[in-house]
């Protein structure tokens, strides 16, 4: 059976989310207007919606089933 690798992340995930949506909107902008840039922008916007997500499961308002 195959073992696993694990690591432990150095950053948190709305950290990676963050730098990896600020990364794709600065490729985007040394991009001409077309398709490939379209692409990165959309992603860049996925991760932020992403990140958003994360802080609002995380958020003290939000109860668990009772």
């Amino acid at each position: 059976m195959f073992k696993r690798r694990r690591f432990k992340q150095q950053l948190t995930l709305q950290d990676r989310l963050a730098a990896w949506a600020k990364q794709l909107q600065d490729e985007a902008a040394k991009l001409p207007p077309g398709p490939k840039r379209d692409e990165l922008a959309k992603k860049a916007k996925q991760a932020k919606i992403a990140n958003h997500m994360n802080d609002w499961v995380h958020s003290p308002g939000l109860q668990p089933a009772k």
